[in-house]
């Protein structure tokens, strides 16, 4: 495959393994990007939905005061989670590009160049942080439209960005693994439906765990949703505090996508058979 379709013709164009691998990577990232600039709409109907649980959901639980948050308001505490839930629903349905692509003949392509399987898989995590990126700024201007207190400055919206694109990565590269498993459009839709919802309320993005049952505790405890919530909130919010400490969060989080990505690869070739 030459380079004008979007995988380098070889790992050895560089003297540097690592460099091929970063250019096989970026390529493939590239290619769905371009793909997002050229057609903005789905980004533009996932922005609806934050805007209507901070702008609803949001402002009338702000005034109920019925769920504990820690001595901050309740806008505050679920601005957040409301970032991760987009970045969730996002990602989760991401993998249906790939079984679009599968018949078009796009993904044999692909997997008959010289490109690393795991350099596919991480290219595609890696696209799928873009549309997260955006949700990430629409909710930052609705957050400071409605005064949250947001914490303002570098370091804070650094890491809140790797929290999203982690979150992004992680949950893009288990939409994958599904999309390699069922194969089909039909399938797949019905499985990320039963699963966003699960993994949305078995964390803590619009409660605390402490009101959750013992074994719904412990189920939010190996969902990389409440991880990366919970970096959200101590980065992003004036008094949010981190429950379980934010290298525990980011590192939970690297750990789940090194896992999903080492999965999906193995996978990966299995959706053309």
């Amino acid at each position: 495959m030459s380079h004008a379709q979007g995988v380098p013709a070889s790992v050895s164009d560089s003297g540097f393994p690592g460099i091929g691998y970063a250019r096989q990577t970026l390529a493939v990232a590239e290619a769905d990007i371009r793909k997002l600039i050229h057609d903005p709409v789905e980004l533009l109907t996932r922005m609806i939905q934050p805007v209507l649980w901070l702008l609803i959901f949001g402002q009338v639980f702000t005034r109920t005061r019925a769920i504990p948050t820690g001595g901050i308001s309740y806008l505050d505490f679920m601005t957040p989670g409301v970032l991760a839930q987009s970045v969730l629903f996002g990602a989760i349905f991401y993998g249906i590009s790939l079984i679009w692509e599968r018949d078009l003949g796009v993904v044999h392509k692909f997997l008959v160049s010289p490109a690393a399987r795991s350099a596919l898989v991480l290219g595609r995590a890696i696209s799928s942080t873009a549309r997260s990126l955006c949700q990430m700024v629409l909710v930052y201007l609705l957050a400071l439209g409605l005064h949250v207190h947001l914490h303002i400055g570098l370091g804070a919206f650094a890491g809140v960005t790797a929290a999203v694109i982690f979150g992004s990565a992680v949950f893009s590269t288990f939409s994958l693994i599904a999309a390699c498993i069922v194969k089909s459009r039909e399938r797949f839709m019905g499985i990320g439906q039963v699963l966003t919802m699960p993994l949305f309320f078995a964390s803590n993005a619009i409660y605390p765990l402490s009101l959750m049952p013992i074994w719904l505790r412990n189920v939010s405890r190996i969902n990389p949703l409440t991880y990366q919530v919970d970096a959200l909130r101590s980065l992003m919010i004036v008094g949010g505090a981190t429950t379980f400490g934010l290298w525990v969060d980011f590192a939970f989080m690297a750990g789940a996508l090194a896992l999903m990505i080492a999965i999906a690869t193995r996978l990966y070739p299995k959706i053309i058979t």
